[in-house]
C-alpha cells in the first residue's frame, strides 16, 4: 500500500513539473514580445510622414518600451539612410530604382496622386496629354483647356521627392517639367494651390480635402476603387525599405506589425489603400 501511495505521489509531482515547465515556456514567449525595447529610426518621404507617425504611435502603444523616431528629407534620403544603416527603415513613396540596391522593398500601402487646382478654377478634367503639356510648359494658359484666360502657375516638389519622381515617371515628363515653384512637402504644395488662383499641383491622395479642387484625369476620379481597378493612372507604392540581410529585431517587428490586420487598419484610417 505504501508503495502504491509513493508511486502515485511521484506521478503527481512529475505531472506538476511538466505542466509548470510548459506554462513557463509559453509565458516566456509572450514576455519576449511584450518586452521588446529600443529605438527605431525611420527617415525619408515627406508624403509618408503622417502614416509613418501614426503607425509609430500605434506600435509604441503596443510596446511601451520602444521609441519610434520619424525624420523626413525625401524618398532619396530614405534610400541612402537605409543603405548606410543611419536609419533602420527608409520611407520611400515610389518604386525603388534599379540602381538602389541592397534593400528590401516592403510595400505597406498604395497611395494615389491627386492633381489639384484652386477651388475657384473652372476646369474639372484633364487628359493625360493635357497634363503633360501643362507641366512641360507647352500649354501655358487655362483657356486652352477650357478655363479662364489666365497664365497657369505650375507647382511641384523638390528633386528628392518620391511624389515628384512617381508623377513625372507616370506622366512621361521626367526632367522636362517647368515649375514656377518647387516645394519641400505635400502640405506646402497644397497651401500654395489654396492661395494661388491659377495654380496646379500634385499631392498625396490622403491630403485631399475640400479646401482645394481635385481634377478627374481622362474622366476618372482619384478614388480607392479606381486606383485598385487601375483605371485612375496616377498611383504609387508606399515602401518601408530595410537593408538586405538585416537582423534588426525592432525593424522586423515593426514591419510585421504594419502588415498585420492592426497595422493595415491604421493604414486604412489614414485614407491610404491597404495591401492586405
Amino acid at each position: 500500500m505504501k508503495k502504491a501511495i509513493s508511486l502515485l505521489l511521484s506521478l503527481v509531482v512529475s505531472i506538476g513539473i511538466f505542466t509548470g515547465c510548459s506554462s513557463s515556456k509559453t509565458g516566456d514567449t509572450n514576455s519576449s514580445d511584450e518586452t521588446l525595447t529600443g529605438t527605431l529610426n525611420l527617415s525619408g518621404s515627406t508624403s509618408m510622414e503622417k502614416i509613418a507617425k501614426a503607425l509609430g504611435e500605434a506600435f509604441m502603444e503596443k510596446y511601451d518600451s520602444v521609441t519610434v523616431n520619424t525624420q523626413l528629407g525625401g524618398s532619396s534620403v530614405g534610400v541612402t539612410d537605409a543603405q548606410s544603416g543611419k536609419s533602420q527603415i527608409g520611407n520611400v513613396s515610389r518604386k525603388l530604382k534599379d540602381t538602389e540596391t541592397g534593400l528590401v522593398a516592403n510595400t505597406i500601402a498604395i497611395d494615389g496622386i491627386a492633381v489639384s487646382v484652386n477651388s475657384a478654377n473652372k476646369v474639372s478634367n484633364l487628359t493625360k496629354d493635357q497634363l503633360a503639356k501643362i507641366f512641360t510648359g507647352e500649354i501655358k494658359n487655362w483657356k486652352d483647356v477650357g478655363g479662364d484666360d489666365a497664365a497657369i502657375v505650375v507647382i511641384g516638389r523638390e528633386a528628392s521627392s518620391g511624389t515628384r519622381e512617381a508623377f513625372e515617371d507616370i506622366v512621361g515628363v521626367k526632367e522636362k517639367c517647368k515649375y514656377a515653384q518647387e516645394k519641400t512637402e505635400t502640405g506646402a504644395v497644397k497651401t500654395a494651390v489654396q492661395s494661388t488662383p491659377n495654380a496646379i499641383g500634385y499631392i498625396s491622395l490622403e491630403a485631399v480635402d475640400d479646401t482645394i479642387k481635385t481634377l478627374t484625369l481622362d474622366g476618372v476620379q482619384a478614388t480607392e476603387e479606381n486606383i485598385r481597378a487601375e483605371t485612375y493612372f496616377l498611383s504609387r507604392p508606399f515602401i518601408m525599405a530595410t537593408k538586405e540581410g538585416s537582423t534588426d529585431k525592432l525593424a522586423k517587428a515593426f514591419i510585421d506589425y504594419v502588415l498585420s490586420s492592426d497595422g493595415q487598419s491604421v493604414v486604412k484610417s489614414n485614407k491610404l489603400i491597404t495591401v492586405k
